[in-house]
């Protein structure tokens, strides 16, 4: 009996790849992770020399704390020309625009992950001139977007496939991300939450790397604090359990007004008939005219973060400065400026939470209430739902703050906020522009049903008799997937199971068509029963082929049809 074996991936880490292969992203990754930290240490720098030149009116290095600025009538031209830099720097480099995680999912998907390298100085040029001249966002869209590029540029350089470069632009992504923030965990899940669309191994493994030592290159050059370090909060008794799931309601409808507004006011601007060169001019002038009035709201921000987590704002105070930063940053952000979205969503979060806790304290005496650990809740639960990336907001807000403490009342605001805000929003921030701009992102994802079952549990038993006829086989163990793989690439309707050498079974085309469908079923709420021949076939092959791994979808529905 000749037998032709077709070999389970016994050399298989992870979607294909070899520990070799393996090994050597994760030396990718390590070398993403030193220049992620470094660009992150550098952006962070820019913002601040350009902060207080521009701002205070002194050279330094440092993020001024703007705790008592009291900015005169030259903000405004200041604002301006920083817009205006802006705005010439996006008509050399359009993809600056915006906070900068829906231009990566578009390139992403639309363009095989590849970025041009003048997004490399463009991005951290223009975000850091926004933010230094008084514009209300945070340092992580940029770096975000500056460690993509810089991995995807490694990727265009480097033999690598589609989706391989995909993983490195997320590796330097959260690499940028873990520079400037030390919350390595938080950037690891970012990745797989908004940027991989796929969960494995070979993705995990160079992100950890890359997280690691960016996030050590952060303690070295930034220091090894936690960026709002808050000091004296106890856990949460379970008696204030209640009142932070009242908390996630409030963080759910914020996320909706966060997002709501944001969408109206770049509606507003879509429709204007001034020039879109001159958005971020208008812009400009409308959030200094805020800081004028509530100087709090001018810049990162990063001082009233801290002062919130800690619990030193009055409600009143808070109450307003939530309000300034909100209003200052729809409009900032609206005309498609450089600049992110989470040190804002945590400001306004934060500071809105202080006062509700300051306010269930005055209700609820007896429970001890510490209205900074509501400040620190609501803002990792808001930034969850509004983005749809609650374990990246939750594990955040965790790691910046140090209250790990915080864990449960923190998951369980986040769950209540996503309940409120899924009912409200269709889109968030993440993928609203994707989807006016034609394309859907779909985050969810799930095993190929055909790797959680072996050739064994579908094969029929071999009987003791005649010899049996040559061939194609396969291992007991081999995946699913192999099979299919096999029945693809041959005309044969039976394929041989064969244990060390010895016939012990039989795995036939209808059986494992029918395997398929039964796997199917147990993931659709409504199974394709309905469907009949070429149209149902052609329906679960989808389901199942991968499209990293060029399956030709056409040869393999006239494979399984027939």
């Amino acid at each position: 009996m000749t037998v032709f074996r077709a070999e389970p991936r016994r050399h298989e880490v992870s979607l294909g790849a070899s520990p070799a292969r393996m090994t050597w992203f994760a030396g990718l990754g390590l070398c993403l992770g030193v220049v992620g930290g470094l660009a992150a240490f550098a952006v962070v720098k820019l913002v601040a020399i350009i902060s207080n030149l521009a701002l205070v009116h002194r050279v330094g290095f440092a993020l001024p704390n703007l705790r008592d600025y009291h900015p005169g009538l030259l903000l405004l031209p200041i604002a301006v020309i920083g817009a205006l830099a802006v705005a010439a720097l996006s008509l050399w480099t359009p993809i600056i625009k915006g906070h900068g995680i829906p231009e990566s999912l578009e390139t992403i998907i639309l363009r095989e992950s590849r970025i041009r390298p003048r997004v490399v100085i463009a991005k951290p040029l223009s975000a850091a001139i926004a933010m230094g001249t008084g514009g209300p966002f945070g340092a992580e869209g940029p770096i975000i977007v500056t460690g993509g590029s810089i991995g995807s540029l490694l990727g265009q350089i480097l033999p690598v496939s589609a989706a391989e470069r995909r993983i490195l632009l997320a590796t330097g992504a959260a690499a940028g991300m873990a520079g400037v923030f030390a919350t390595p965990l938080a950037a690891v899940i970012f990745a797989f939450e908004l940027l991989l669309f796929e969960r494995s191994l070979r993705a995990l493994l160079p992100l950890t790397v890359a997280c690691a030592v960016a996030t050590e290159i952060h303690y070295l050059t930034l220091g090894a604090q936690p960026l709002f370090r808050a000091g004296g909060i106890h856990t949460a008794p379970a008696p204030q359990l209640p009142l932070f799931a009242i908390l996630g309601v409030a963080a759910g409808l914020l996320a909706v007004v966060i997002n709501k507004g944001l969408f109206a006011w770049e509606g507003l601007f879509r429709r204007s008939r001034i020039r879109e060169t001159l958005h971020p001019v208008v812009g400009a002038l409308a959030f200094a005219l805020v800081g004028l009035a509530v100087p709090g709201s001018l810049s990162v921000g990063y001082w009233a973060i801290s002062d919130a987590v800690n619990g030193r704002f009055l409600a009143s105070a808070a109450l307003v400065l939530s309000g300034a930063k909100l209003l200052s940053w729809w409009i900032a952000l609206a005309p498609n400026t450089s600049g992110g979205t989470l040190a804002p969503i945590f400001l306004i979060a934060s500071t809105l939470g202080e006062a509700i806790g300051i306010g269930f304290s005055h209700l609820f005496p007896a429970l001890h209430i510490q209205p900074a650990a509501f400040a620190i809740v609501a803002m990792g639960a808001t930034f969850g739902a509004a983005s749809r990336a609650l374990l990246t907001g939750g594990i955040f807000a965790l790691e910046v703050t140090g209250a790990y403490h915080l864990a449960v009342p923190i998951l369980l605001c986040l769950g209540v906020a996503e309940l409120v805000a899924g009912r409200l929003l269709p889109e968030r921030i993440m993928t609203d522009k994707l989807v006016r701009r034609g394309f859907r992102v779909e985050f969810d994802t799930q095993v190929d049903p055909f790797r959680t079952a072996v050739a064994a549990q579908v094969m029929e038993p071999l009987a003791e008799g005649p010899e049996v006829p040559t061939l194609p086989a396969i291992s007991p163990t081999s995946y699913l997937s192999d099979a299919l793989d096999l029945f693809l690439s041959t005309d044969a309707e039976r394929v041989l199971v064969v244990d060390s050498e010895r016939p012990v079974g039989i795995l036939r085309r209808a059986a494992l068509r029918d395997a398929l469908a039964r796997r199917l079923a147990e993931n659709e709420p409504q199974p394709p029963t309905l469907l009949r021949g070429k149209a149902a076939e052609r329906f679960r092959l989808r389901k199942v082929v991968e499209p990293d791994q060029g399956a030709d979808l056409g040869d393999a529905e006239g494979e399984l049809t027939e």
